[in-house]
């Protein structure tokens, strides 16, 4: 029973070093994925959707927003929702980065992907000095295109003055993110 009991032992030992093994090779490649998209995307992963520019949205008020209104300065893209946690706790940092940098030509824009009314309540409670636009049904599918595949809120992107897609960033931002792209022109 003993030499059963040693046998057993030294087999399951076998299992959870595989297993652990296995594991550290998983996420290993996860985070080389990881790095690849935040580091190594082609020119083709960072390319806006070729009609970015003749998109027109609506505010929550029913206004024609045309995304062309914001071409030629860097812009800050931000998907956000009323019913998201993280994207309320945001707003006021994206209303501060705004409100400092738009004298720089920067641009922000928060696309709600939410129901209308929701929105305009919401901005009533809590205003921002940035435009908020309706992403409408399509907001989903603009927000994959431009790299959000996992559709997670808040989704933030960084466009630089020539259109280019420069970052991109799911879940909340922070002080930090914002200092960075400060920089990008």
């Amino acid at each position: 029973m003993a030499e059963f009991t040693g046998v057993f032992m030294k087999v399951n030992l076998d299992r959870r070093i595989s297993l652990f093994a296995a594991t550290a090779a998983v996420a290993g490649l996860g985070g080389a994925a990881l790095a690849w998209w935040r580091h190594g995307a082609s020119e083709s992963e960072t390319a806006l959707p070729d009609n970015f520019w003749q998109i027109e949205l609506r505010t929550p008020e029913g206004a024609s927003f045309p995304m062309a209104q914001l071409r030629g300065a860097p812009v800050l893209i931000n998907f956000w929702a009323t019913w998201c946690p993280p994207c309320i706790e945001e707003m006021p940092l994206l209303d501060g980065f705004y409100r400092e940098n738009s004298s720089k030509r920067w641009q922000v824009i928060g696309l709600a992907v939410d129901q209308p009314k929701l929105v305009l309540d919401f901005l009533k409670q809590h205003p921002v000095t940035f435009p908020i636009a309706m992403a409408g049904s399509g907001g989903v599918s603009l927000s994959n295109a431009l790299g959000n595949s996992g559709a997670g809120l808040p989704f933030s992107v960084v466009l630089d003055s020539a259109g280019k897609l420069r970052q991109r960033k799911i879940g909340k931002v922070s002080l930090q993110d914002l200092h960075d792209w400060q920089n990008l022109k």
